[in-house]
């Protein structure tokens, strides 16, 4: 009675927390005659799209409209519309980006029905019923098959294996393809569909490892028993059942309240830094702009104020003319002369921009060298907006198991009473380690040193000592005894990989670990024995621990704890004196780059055990601070324990992972490991992929480092940050100066990371992340371990955030690195083995790390250039198109009159000069690949956006001012001369305006052949067959009479003018003049090797 009223007392208090809710199970009230008020949750629905039909137009306007360039093109196109009528195709040009996007949003509605209109299997009142997914509710019990995917968060009720368990992957939400084992809630395995009982549990939260609940279970008139529920009992949203043929759960969370969805961080649109500069530059022409129509307005209105200019005899104002409202009149007139200018705003740039980059990402997904045998499969282009980007990365964010590594573990060697064991052929001895081969009699009767009785226990330990379940059966021999498959053969399966690999270590060596049934345990020793072991408790793995243990009962009765864990977690809670010839093995072996695990053991007492068994019960069935309370059992368990030895496991680093780090550091980009896994291990990756040299200083800023006797966490954590900072920001040399010995690499933990980024405001909570980001922005290479998802996201968004808005670049292959992705300006996924999250989530999509080399120093940098060339040369061609035009409003009274027919005006950009610049911003290569590969510096000559700075953009402009000025004025020469023709005609207007288009489009096209370095048969057929169709288009546009033309103004004014032979002079000399710069530094610039093409940036 007395312990009911403490669990009474424990409900009440838990409902008064107003982060908790109440599901019943079935819907049925509990008790049975309790009113029953069904609770509102909300449906199983996912939504991921972004539009619906009726808000799409409006929506997806106003976002288009909030470019500068969209808004202006319409405000232009609503003048044009009252003004001029040749330039209507401007709205096409923003009709380009919404048409796409109408698509992905309808792609993303198509997933979405496919997700919420899935068929599902609910039980109600003892019938199968099949149901849309969208319409589970909380508290619906269902049903879900082996190889299905949990449809919401469940609540595990019932199981087909006799053991109650049940095997998941959760590879789309942690990353983790290896097999997860959950438990049955107890006494809910018989009875689910005549079951009674309530859920009362937290509300949602994003955490995956987390969850906090109970269950009370009615039966008849009795007391309800109270079950305790915690992330074991609990199927997320997203996993997938193996390995048991059916499950039955009670839904806990739906729809968008599910872990998985907390989780999900939606898509952002990501711009490029291009973009921002096509913005700013835009700007800048549309002051420009405004600056010339305000002249000319002005000026025309100073020369109709002189006496007799405002009405000549020969136009006289018409009444209503007269009695117009003068400012009404400069208004409009304000308005003609922009859309006569409005040319200068490169309008066609932004559809060229977009086929350049949708074009050019073929690239990627054709180039064989992306292509990997082993999937079949080559590299992917999820977004074609951020090609460019790629040659603009300073920040790398990778995650380590899978992207780093290969995630495929495999026992190297053990470590027993200081002696190590190595599998393989050689005896040897080195640094007093004993090396050999074979059983482990073997190397006993060799040695000497360890006895049997050590050996053997030490190989129970790892048989033991894990959440390993074995996939297949063991097989019967003839005589009944119980013969195991190969080791190639069996099949394991565990949450952890590292797990499956010490098993297999210990079946090397004789002993093999059979299975587990109904909480026994088998082990087939070397003389082909079972031993059989009453599993009593497993104290779970946690990152705080670093450290997992399991309480076993022998059949003679004696109780045991074997635990392992990372050396810095299982060195203090041993005898000192046995730790010191363990140590050197497992730092060399750290060294090395592999995974190290201790292994202790401790014999329990009756009474110990009694102790620990009612601790762990009770702080099970707490609903507050659980986890503190197991904690502090699992800290009292563990200590006086004897150690055994240590095991080393080996994660193989990616094919070339290591030149790529070293090549990307090369091209000046900083290279950060975001990872889960502990320090030690990432350490060790750090060293073997080069990021961490020998002649690197670590600084170390973890939870073991806070820990300083007399000191709070926060005081020692300002303390040294505060040093940190000062050794690697004002102590420091400049970076020209500072030599390899004052390198330093930084290593940080999650913990202390929530310490820095969740500082309360006492804590200077700015100063804290200044201090922080600046230590890290001043060392080669950054360790992030035991970092949560959003940590990781969060890491990539305070960079990203920083001084300078670096670009950054997070590269993973797994869902827990879907939020960093996310975040970053470019997101890389690896198809790898831990599903492909990553990659739907990802902008590019590679087959192996080593791909990222040639992605970002070849592909990254040629699309840079490429499309850099493209904006600066699109405002360069349509300044030399629109200066000559507005000089010419000189010498015709301001008068609007056009300088060029609107059949050029509207034919420059859409057809005589927009494929040669496509073409050579879809195939230019100044700079080789071999060579862009070979020299990894060479990316650093575009670092920080430098072909579209201030400086390069001006030049392009001056250089659209002199090639304008010698277009008009050069013609305006020669038509001092009256007659240019042979029959002593003059030449009109129009025949003026042709000969300065036909000099314009000869000189910006030959310039662009000039600064062509690699030619194609494509550069050849754009260039020259633009030039010939110009030549054709005026012969034909001027030598018809079109009826639809209410006047012609062409009509063979262009052969007119190729009958003159001073106009054939003055076009060949005005090219060559404007031209000759660009020919002089041709022909005596120097190249810079076999293989340079260099292009003046």
């Amino acid at each position: 009675a007395k312990k009911f009223k403490t669990l009474e007392w424990c409900t009440l208090d838990f409902d008064r927390r107003v982060d908790s809710r109440t599901i019943y199970v079935g819907h049925r009230p509990c008790p049975a005659n309790e009113v029953f008020i069904p609770p509102k949750f909300c449906d199983n629905r996912i939504v991921s799209s972004k539009y619906t039909v009726w808000n799409f137009l409006p929506k997806n306007l106003f976002e288009q409209f909030r470019r500068i360039a969209n808004f202006y093109f319409l405000i232009i196109f609503l003048v044009q519309v009252r003004v001029s009528t040749f330039c209507c195709t401007k709205q096409c040009y923003s009709d380009f980006d919404i048409l796409p996007q109408g698509y992905e949003d309808w792609l993303r509605h198509k997933a979405d029905n496919e997700v919420n209109k899935y068929r599902v299997t609910v039980l109600e009142d003892g019938r199968r019923i099949q149901k849309e997914s969208e319409k589970i509710k909380v508290g619906d019990v269902l049903e879900v098959d082996e190889d299905e995917t949990f449809p919401c968060d469940l609540i595990l009720l019932q199981s087909s294996r006799d053991d109650g368990t049940c095997f998941v992957t959760t590879a789309s939400l942690d990353g983790e393809s290896n097999h997860k084992t959950h438990y049955t809630v107890p006494d809910t395995e018989r009875d689910v569909e005549s079951l009674n009982a309530t859920i009362e549990c937290e509300q949602p939260q994003p955490d995956l490892y987390k969850f906090v609940g109970r269950m009370h279970i009615y039966k008849n008139n009795e007391e309800p028993t109270l079950r305790s529920l915690g992330p074991e009992n609990l199927l997320l949203k997203g996993a997938t059942l193996k390995n048991t043929q059916s499950i039955c759960g009670v839904a806990v969370y739906t729809g968008m309240e599910t872990k998985m969805a907390l989780n999900y961080q939606g898509k952002s649109q990501k711009r490029s830094v291009v973009e921002k500069s096509i913005n700013a530059f835009l700007l800048v022409y549309l002051c420009i702009l405004v600056s010339k129509a305000l002249v000319c307005t002005t000026l025309k209105y100073v020369w109709q104020s002189k006496p007799g200019q405002d009405e000549p005899w020969y136009n006289e104002k018409t009444l209503k003319e007269k009695e117009t409202n003068r400012y009404l009149n400069m208004f409009t007139d304000f308005l003609s002369f922009m859309v006569l200018f409005n040319f200068i705003i490169p309008v066609s740039m932004y559809v060229t921009v977009e086929m350049q980059k949708f074009l050019g990402s073929f690239f990627i997904s054709w180039d064989k060298d992306f292509f990997d045998s082993e999937i079949e499969e080559g590299a992917l282009v999820n977004t074609s907006d951020l090609n460019e980007e790629l040659g603009q990365v300073e920040y790398v964010f990778t995650d380590k198991t899978g992207t780093l590594t290969q995630n495929n573990m495999e026992f190297i060697e053990c470590c027993i009473d200081g002696h190590q064991y190595k599998y393989r052929d050689a005896s040897s001895e080195v640094d007093g380690f004993c090396v050999t081969d074979g059983p482990m009699n073997t190397v006993q009767q060799k040695a000497g040193r360890v006895s049997v009785e050590r050996e053997e226990l030490f190989l129970r330990a790892l048989c033991l000592c894990h959440t390993v379940q074995v996939k297949e059966s063991t097989e019967q021999g003839q005589d009944g005894q119980v013969v195991p498959p190969l080791q190639e053969q069996r099949g394991f399966i565990a949450s952890s990989p590292d797990e499956i690999a010490l098993v297999q270590g210990a079946m090397r060596y004789g002993f093999t670990f059979l299975g587990l049934e109904s909480k026994t345990m088998k082990i087939l020793n070397r003389t082909n024995d079972v031993e059989m072991y009453e599993l009593l408790h497993v104290l779970n793995f946690d990152p705080v621990r670093r450290r997992m243990s399991v309480i076993v009962r022998s059949i003679s009765g004696e109780t045991l704890l074997f635990c392992k864990g990372a050396d810095s977690s299982i060195f203090p809670r041993v005898k000192q004196e046995e730790v010191e010839k363990i140590r050197m093995h497992v730092e060399r072996n750290a060294t090395d780059g592999y995974r190290t695990l201790c292994v202790a053991y401790k014999h329990l007492t009756p009474e110990e055990y009694d102790q620990v068994d009612s601790g762990l019960r009770e702080a099970r069935l707490a609903l507050q601070d659980r986890e503190e309370k197991l904690m502090a059992v699992y800290n009292q368990v563990e200590t006086g324990m004897n150690l055994i030895g240590a095991t080393a496991v080996e994660d193989r680093l990616q094919e070339e992972a290591a030149e790529t780090m070293e090549a990307l550091q090369g091209a000046g980009i900083k290279v950060w490991v975001l990872t889960g896994d502990k320090m030690e291990t990432a350490k060790s990756t750090c060293y073997a992929c080069r990021l961490f040299k020998r002649n690197t200083e670590l600084l170390e800023l973890t939870v073991r480092t806070l820990e300083y006797p007399g000191k709070r966490r926060e005081d020692r954590l300002h303390d040294l940050l505060l040093e940190y900072h000062k050794k690697t920001v004002q102590d420091a040399p400049p970076a020209k100066t500072r030599v390899a010995s004052q390198d330093f690499g930084f290593i940080v933990d999650g913990a202390t990371l929530s310490m820095v980024l969740n500082s309360s405001s006492e804590n200077n909570l700015h100063d804290y992340k200044d201090l922080f980001l600046q230590i890290c922005q001043n060392c080669t290479s950054v360790l992030c371990c035991r970092m949560a998802p959003l940590q990781k996201a969060q890491i990539v968004k305070m960079v990203k955030n920083s001084k300078g808005s670096p670009i950054t670049l997070s590269v993973g292959d797994g869902a827990n690195d879907v939020s960093m992705i996310l975040e970053a300006h470019v997101g890389i996924g690896i198809k790898g083995k831990e599903g492909r999250q990553a990659v739907r989530n990802s902008d590019y999509a590679i087959p192996k790390l080593k791909h990222l080399k040639k992605l970002l120093l070849a592909h990254g940098h040629l699309y840079y250039v490429r499309i850099a060339h493209l904006v600066q040369y699109f405002f360069y061609k349509n300044l030399c198109f629109i200066l000559p035009q507005f000089l010419y409003q000189f010498f015709c009274g301001c008068s609007q009159q056009p300088l060029y027919d609107a059949a050029y005006l509207t034919m420059y950009n859409i057809c005589f000069t927009s494929m040669p610049i496509l073409a050579y911003s879809l195939f230019e290569q100044h700079i080789s690949i071999e060579m862009l590969l070979e020299n990894a510096t060479l990316y650093r000559q575009i670092g920080k956006n430098a072909m579209l700075r201030w400086g390069p953009f001006l030049y392009w402009t001056l250089l659209g001012v002199f090639h304008g000025l010698v277009f008009f004025f050069g013609v305006w020469f020669l038509f001092s001369n009256p007659a240019l023709q042979d029959n002593g005609q003059a030449f009109g207007n129009w025949s003026y305006g042709t000969i300065v288009f036909t000099i314009l489009v000869f000189t910006v096209t030959l310039k662009l052949a000039l600064d062509t370095r690699h030619w194609t048969w494509i550069n050849h057929f754009v260039i020259w067959g633009s030039l010939a169709f110009y030549v054709f288009f005026s012969f034909f546009w001027g030598g018809v009479i079109w009826p639809f033309l209410r006047q012609q103004r062409l009509y063979f004014v262009f052969a007119n003018m190729l009958s003159s032979v001073s106009a054939w002079l003055v076009i060949i000399v005005l090219i060559l003049l404007s031209l000759l710069p660009e020919i002089l530094y041709v022909v005596l610039r120097k190249p810079r090797g076999p293989y340079a093409r260099q292009v003046v940036l």
